[in-house]
């Protein structure tokens, strides 16, 4: 899982692997995905010459998981720390937690890992030197403050993984687990962490509802060329825009345009246009842990990598994903304190607003167009874009209601 460098790579690993199933009526079962993982060799695992491995299944007590991670946080060469199970915050300061095997509704406080804890621990190590794994369930609150970036799993760590959406319609499976430990049992090295990612993202789509699945660093893969929208096609992935953009009324959901390229927005380009989908969204998640890395979660540069994927999301047809990654990277840009008026803010919300009219599964069209309607009272756009989101959301309202 290591992108390190050759002394990395000679530095014994280390890989924590964490999975537990709390007494709830349908379990994510994760514990049942700890006995293959820890069958590979360690090495294979952590992609380092040697390394040695320790798993928790169903831990019980956060305060023996938090002094395992500590052991594991001080690991000389490159770590993988592989987190399995139910996402939930706690109703006092409203943070998410790993839920552990004794965890309740009521005793999330005292019974699961607080997920700040898995940052802090890892935040003195060096930077490019730890990746965190997650396959992951959610309730339908903290799965949408996930979606909306309310909330985030993000730290000084490369993040992968998938987060599903559980409640009465969907129960969730351990895809992604299974899909990563086929891959690392069938090559014969281990392969850098986004590209494994996106190997396992490909394997496990066809077992996840893709429309209750959040997947982490990285972008779900193109549906198969049949299922594709007629007017898709390979577009170019613009590199930081350095001229403002002069807004018209009225308002007209702006569509994807060509602009000047850079590298590595050529090498993006080139693969989305010869169709190696999976290769450009992987440069681009990639790029875009290096943003993390260098410039903080909440930053210019971040943002830019996120409308990158939205670009690929859109030009693969996933509609909605772009809307959802469009969304994301104005909110970001907005956290980085650029202001409504800024050029690229409004741009990001314009996109994300033409994204959502191609939208058509009635869910996604609300549940976005709830989030864009909350944007819009932020980022007004042109004339009569709120009120154009009021609409939409108004008749479909009262379709679902006949």
């Amino acid at each position: 899982m290591a992108n390190s460098t050759s002394t990395d790579h000679d530095l014994p690993g280390y890989a924590l692997l964490i999975a537990a199933e709390p007494p709830v009526r349908h379990p994510l079962a994760v514990t049942a995905q700890l006995p293959p993982l820890a069958a590979l060799p360690p090495a294979r695992l952590v992609g380092t010459r040697q390394a040695s491995a320790v798993q928790l299944a169903n831990p019980d007590d956060p305060q023996t998981v938090l002094t395992c991670l500590r052991t594991a946080a001080a690991a000389e060469g490159h770590l993988l720390v592989y987190a399995a199970g139910h996402l939930v915050v706690d109703t006092r300061q409203h943070r998410l937690h790993l839920a552990l095997a004794r965890t309740t509704a009521r005793t999330v406080r005292y019974t699961a890992l607080p997920w700040h804890w898995l940052a802090a621990e890892l935040r003195h190590r060096p930077p490019g030197s730890t990746t965190v794994v997650a396959d992951l369930a959610a309730d339908t609150g903290v799965w949408q403050a996930l979606a909306s970036r309310e909330q985030a799993l993000d730290g000084p760590y490369a993040l992968y993984g998938a987060v599903q959406l559980e409640d009465r319609r969907h129960r969730p499976a351990p895809a992604y687990t299974r899909a990563f430990a086929h891959i690392l049992r069938t090559v014969s090295a281990t392969p850098p962490a986004h590209v494994l990612h996106e190997e396992a993202v490909g394997a496990a789509v066809p077992d996840v509802d893709a429309t209750a699945t959040l997947w982490l660093g990285g972008v779900a893969p193109a549906r198969p060329a049949e299922q594709r929208p007629a007017e898709q096609r390979p577009v170019d992935v613009p590199a930081p825009r350095t001229a403002p953009v002069t807004p018209t009324a009225p308002f007209v959901p702006a569509t994807p345009a060509a602009l000047p390229l850079a590298d590595p927005h050529r090498a993006i380009s080139e693969a989305s246009q010869a169709g190696r989908h999976a290769e450009a969204a992987a440069i681009a998640a990639a790029c875009e842990q290096n943003a993390l890395r260098g410039h903080g979660v909440t930053s210019p540069e971040v943002a830019h990598w996120i409308e990158v994927r939205a670009f690929l999301a859109f030009a693969e047809g996933a509609a909605d994903r772009a809307c959802e990654l469009w969304m994301r990277g104005a909110v970001t840009r907005l956290m980085a304190e650029q202001p409504e008026s800024h050029p690229a803010v409004a741009e990001a919300v314009d996109r994300a607003h033409h994204a959502w009219h191609r939208v058509t599964e009635p869910g996604r069209v609300r549940e976005l167009g709830t989030e864009l309607l909350s944007l819009r009272t932020r980022v007004t756009g042109k004339d009569g874009a709120r009120e154009d989101v009021r609409q939409r959301l108004a008749k479909l309202a009262e379709a679902l209601s006949h």
